[in-house]
């Protein structure tokens, strides 16, 4: 009588098993070579390339936008001295909204101060606020006399009077920016802003008057430049 236990055991496979001990190394670098030279699927070259459009497209598209819906504002710039103003081929401006003393002396400044004051009392880089800004007639058809500020809120306003708009800013560096600070301009465009610049600084002691920008500033508070006047010329950005 035979010992079925004595007999020797198969040994049972899954298939998983059996395919990778039939796989041999040849095998493997012709199916890798296969993949390596099988074409991408379509989508796969072109949702990179529209998301890469699409970020390219952004910045301008805002600009398009705001130029179409936004309102025209008056900006004033500060005195500056005329190698601050120039540099290169760019063009600085400082403006007085964008000073934190200017913007301390308007109602609602101490509200917002107190919200977005961080460690030491400093207030938070990169903390968001509207500046109020109400129109200032003019009664002359030279230079337009720049909107006059009235408060600061940290929320857009919902509703504000007709001569009214909110402008959107961005606490950095211990000022405000507004997106609003530096212009590109051509050679033969920065050489007539000197010679501007150079007479109207004659009778300031070294430093220029105040100078104001038209910007146009979209229902959401953001603004594009559009031109700025030097003496009583104007220069469209």
């Amino acid at each position: 009588m035979t010992n079925k236990s004595s007999e020797p055991q198969k040994k049972t496979l899954t298939p998983e098993a059996e395919f990778s001990e039939k796989l041999t190394f040849r095998d493997y670098l012709i199916a890798t070579e296969q993949k390596a030279n099988k074409p991408l699927p379509f989508w796969r070259l072109t949702v990179p390339l529209m998301i890469q459009t699409g970020l390219i497209m952004a910045v301008p598209t805002q600009a398009m936008y705001t130029d179409v819906t936004g309102r025209t504002v008056i900006l004033q710039t500060v005195p500056m001295v005329p190698n601050q103003v120039l540099q290169g081929n760019s063009l600085s401006l400082d403006y007085n909204i964008s000073r934190v003393s200017t913007l301390r002396r308007l109602s609602g400044w101490e509200a917002w101060a107190r919200s977005h004051r961080g460690s030491g009392r400093r207030l938070i880089e990169g903390s968001n606020l509207y500046v109020i800004l109400q129109e200032q007639q003019s009664f002359s058809r030279g230079v337009p006399r720049a909107w006059r500020p009235l408060r600061v809120t940290s929320d857009r306003p919902t509703s504000l009077a007709a001569n009214q708009v909110a402008l959107k800013g961005v606490y950095e560096n211990g000022s405000i920016n507004y997106g609003l600070d530096t212009y590109y301009m051509s050679e033969n465009q920065r050489q007539q802003i000197s010679n501007d610049i150079s007479r109207a600084r004659q009778n300031r002691r070294g430093q220029l008057p105040p100078m104001v920008v038209k910007v146009k500033v979209d229902p959401q508070g953001n603004a594009v430049p559009m031109s700025m006047w030097v003496r009583d010329r104007n220069y469209r950005f």
